[in-house]
């Protein structure tokens, strides 16, 4: 692990929470590579597109604020757990949760496998959800 690894999650929080577009496109490298895998049709390349989202993140939920409670180096290798909450514009509540794993290089991701979701109250309890998730009507 190199000084920059360790520190890559750091940097990024840290820009996402000062809202500032340039530092959090400067995380990534321009080829970056995220893959959703839950979503495969969400998945992207490039740095370009990273602003992108993160433009109409910050437009979206203009007090959108980052905390990653825990965090694993392993190499290269960044396993990071999130949580993004703010506010809409409409006053309606935004909270995300998940984990991002990143390749990093030089203290820039090259690619991420993204598995950060919307949080789901999950009205019904667990036996709704597994239900829904098999399509039984238990």
């Amino acid at each position: 692990m190199t000084a920059t690894t360790g520190n890559f999650i750091e940097r990024l929080r840290s820009a996402v929470d000062a809202h500032d577009i340039e530092q959090v496109v400067d995380c990534f490298t321009d080829g970056y590579v995220n893959e959703t895998p839950a979503h495969p049709g969400r998945g992207f390349t490039g740095s370009a597109q990273v602003r992108t989202n993160w433009e109409r993140i910050f437009a979206g939920v203009p007090d959108i604020v980052a905390t990653v409670p825990r965090v694993c180096v392993d190499g290269d290798v960044v396993w990071s757990e999130w949580e993004m909450r703010g506010t809409r514009p409409d006053g309606s509540p935004h909270v995300m949760r998940g984990v991002i794993i990143f390749g990093v290089s030089d203290g820039l991701a090259e690619w991420s496998r993204f598995y950060l979701e919307p949080v789901d109250a999950g009205e019904g309890g667990v036996n709704a959800a597994v239900g829904a998730i098999v399509q039984d009507a238990e």
